[in-house]
C-alpha cells in the first residue's frame, strides 16, 4: 500500500513539474508564426481573400494622380483660331514678249495671304470673359473659341497688351465654366504644375513639371517677371492655363524656349495671375492698359574698382531720353542716375519701369539722382505710356 502511494504521490509531483516548465516555456520562448495560408489549406467558405488594408500616404508625398485638377480647370481652357491676312508679295509671268523684255520676263506685285495661328485661351468670368496670348490674335480679323463641350463662338477682341503679352476676348455664350484669377497661392520653386492648353492643334493636352524659378525676366518683355517651368509647352499652348496640383490657376502660358535655337529643352514661361488680373481689370475698364512714362531708357549702374568692373550699384543709368517727355521737360539728361522716386529707392531699371508704370499719367514725382557723382532733385509730370508695335517674338 505504501509503495502504491509513493508511486501516486510521484506521479502528480511529475506532472506539476512538467505543467510548471511548460507555462515558463511558453512565457520565454519566441511565438512561433502561424503558417501562411495556401490554396490548399485555405476553406471553401474563405477562399476569397479579404480586400487589403489602406495605408495613409507618407507626410509630403503628392497624389498618385493629378486628374481631380486637371478635372477642375480644365473646362475653361479653350482653343483660339485666328484667322490673319498677312501682305506679301507675288511674281507674275509676263506673256507679252515686249514686256517680258522690259520687265525680264515677270513682274512683282503686292497681295495678301491668309494666315490660320492656333492658340489657347482661359475663362475667367461666367459672364464670357477670355484670357489669352496678344501674340495670338494680334492683327487678326476673325477670332474663333471652341469649348470644351464643343460649342464655337466668335470672339470680339476688349483689348490687347505688348508690354504683357495678354489679350481679353469676349464670347456672347451662357453656362461657361471658368477659373479664377485670384484663387491661386503665388508659385514656389519646386511646386508641381500643369500647363493645359491645345498644343499643336492636335486638341487638348495636358503636360507636367515643377516650378523650375520664379521672377525671370524675358528680353522682349523686359518689363515684367515670369514663372519658369520645364513642363512641356508646345505650339498652340499659348495663352493656356499653369494650374497647380489643386487645379487652382497660377499663370497664362506664354513662351517656351527653341530647341533648334538655343540647344535648350525644358523651359517654358508663364505670366503670373496677379499681373493678369491688373492687366484684364484695365482692359476692361478701358481697353488699354494705363501706365505712368518718364519717358527714357535705363540700363544698370555699374561701377569700376581698381581698374576692374565690379558688380552693378542700385539705381537706374538714364541712356537715352525720348523728345517731349516728361524726362526731357524734367531737365534729366543721358548718364544721369536715378537712385529715388517719390523718396522710394530705385533697385535697378526694372524696378524704376515698374514703379513709373504704376502711377497714373498726370501725376508730379519727385526725383533723386546723381548727375556726374553730384546729387541732384527734380519734379516730372508723367504722361501716358505710348503703345509702341515692338516685333514680337512668338515662341509657342
Amino acid at each position: 500500500m505504501k509503495s502504491a502511494l509513493r508511486t501516486l504521490a510521484f506521479l502528480l509531483q511529475s506532472v506539476t513539474v512538467g505543467l510548471a516548465a511548460a507555462f515558463v516555456i511558453t512565457r520565454l520562448w519566441p511565438a512561433t508564426p502561424a503558417p501562411a495560408p495556401t490554396p490548399a489549406n485555405i476553406p471553401p467558405a474563405t477562399a476569397t481573400p479579404a480586400p487589403a488594408a489602406s495605408f495613409p500616404s507618407p507626410a509630403g508625398v503628392g497624389p498618385v494622380s493629378y486628374a481631380d485638377a486637371v478635372a477642375k480647370a480644365a473646362p475653361a481652357v479653350v482653343n483660339i483660331y485666328a484667322t490673319k491676312f498677312v501682305a506679301s508679295t507675288a511674281r507674275l509671268v509676263q506673256r507679252d514678249p515686249l514686256m517680258q523684255r522690259l520687265l525680264g520676263g515677270y513682274s512683282i506685285v503686292p497681295t495678301q495671304r491668309r494666315e490660320r495661328s492656333l492658340g489657347s485661351g482661359v475663362i475667367v468670368s461666367a459672364n464670357g470673359y477670355v484670357m489669352t496670348n496678344n501674340h495670338v490674335i494680334a492683327q487678326a480679323h476673325n477670332i474663333e473659341v471652341l469649348l470644351h463641350d464643343g460649342r464655337f463662338a466668335t470672339a470680339q477682341l476688349v483689348g490687347g497688351d505688348d508690354d504683357t503679352d495678354l489679350a481679353v476676348l469676349k464670347i456672347d455664350l451662357t453656362d461657361l465654366p471658368t477659373v479664377d484669377l485670384t484663387h491661386g497661392a503665388p508659385p514656389v520653386v519646386g511646386d508641381v504644375v500643369l500647363a493645359i492648353g491645345n498644343a499643336a492643334g492636335i486638341g487638348k493636352t495636358v503636360t507636367m513639371g515643377v516650378v523650375s524659378a520664379v521672377g525671370r525676366h524675358l528680353e522682349q518683355w523686359a518689363s515684367e517677371e515670369f514663372i519658369q517651368t520645364d513642363a512641356a509647352i508646345n505650339v498652340g499652348n499659348s495663352g493656356g492655363a499653369l494650374i497647380n496640383a489643386h487645379g487652382d490657376l497660377i499663370g497664362i502660358n506664354t513662351a517656351a524656349s527653341n530647341a533648334r535655337r538655343t540647344g535648350t529643352e525644358g523651359i517654358g514661361f508663364a505670366i503670373p495671375t496677379a499681373t493678369a488680373k491688373q492687366v484684364f481689370d484695365q482692359l476692361v475698364a478701358h481697353g488699354v492698359v494705363v501706365r505712368g512714362w518718364l519717358g527714357a531708357e535705363y540700363e544698370p549702374v555699374i561701377v569700376a574698382s581698381g581698374g576692374e568692373v565690379s558688380s552693378a550699384q542700385r539705381g537706374a543709368k538714364i541712356v537715352a531720353i525720348y523728345p517731349n517727355s516728361p524726362a526731357a521737360d524734367a531737365g534729366l539728361q543721358p548718364e544721369d542716375v536715378i537712385t529715388k522716386l517719390d523718396m522710394a529707392e530705385i533697385a535697378d531699371p526694372l524696378d524704376l519701369r515698374k514703379r513709373e508704370g504704376a502711377i497714373a499719367p498726370g501725376t508730379t514725382v519727385h526725383i533723386t539722382g546723381l548727375r556726374a557723382g553730384i546729387p541732384f532733385e527734380t519734379d516730372a509730370t508723367l504722361k501716358q505710356r505710348p503703345v509702341v508695335n515692338q516685333p514680337m517674338i512668338p515662341m509657342s
